[in-house]
């Protein structure tokens, strides 16, 4: 990922400052505002979390673009295909469903374009340009505490996604043994 964002910026000479590698993340969802909160804060998220029940899934960022200005800021993003778009979705609902049960308010669940951002910078050129597929295996997710300002973070809790169940496994060399008629085969020196 930091690889495509240096290419990008030396190709289209685009200024800013670059995200640490430590800093690259996708964010799922936004912690909730309190309305009916019976514990501590940290609490109802790690309850949250231990609610969800989604399944691992592949991920794929497969476009690259300049999202628009925030605070004079302009954001290189690597992008998410639809597949991943749709898995990551069901996520943050099921993350956002957890947090209402436990008292916390998650507005604005369904508007969510998952995204990496590569670089931040305020005078960053329009760009949409596909690239090559950068793909993982989505099979946890964390929860973490950002310190506003230092650029620093903490894992305060680690929650894995379900294996999706498939047809069950097949032992060929047992289903052959236990098959009766079979003919004898010529013994091979």
């Amino acid at each position: 990922m930091a690889g495509v964002g240096e290419r990008f910026r030396k190709t289209h000479r685009i200024g800013g400052t670059p995200v640490g590698v430590d800093g690259l993340h996708l964010t799922l969802c936004p912690m909730g505002k309190p309305e009916r909160l019976q514990q501590p804060l940290e609490q109802a998220l790690l309850a949250a979390g231990n609610e969800v029940k989604e399944h691992a899934f592949l991920a794929t960022l497969d476009a690259a673009m300049r999202f628009t200005a925030r605070d004079g800021q302009f954001p290189f993003v690597l992008c998410a295909d639809s597949a991943t778009a749709e898995a990551a979705l069901g996520l943050r609902k099921a993350i956002a469903a957890g947090q209402a049960r436990a008292g916390l308010q998650v507005s604005g669940v369904s508007s969510f374009l998952p995204h990496v951002s590569l670089l931040h910078g305020t005078a960053i050129d329009a760009i949409e340009e596909s690239v090559v597929p950068i793909q993982w295996r989505a099979c946890e997710f964390v929860l973490i505490r950002s310190f506003f300002g230092e650029s620093r973070f903490e894992v305060v809790g680690r929650w894995p996604l379900a294996e999706a169940s498939g047809p069950p496994s097949v032992d060929l060399l047992d289903e052959l043994a236990n098959m009766p008629d079979l003919p004898e085969l010529p013994d091979i020196y």
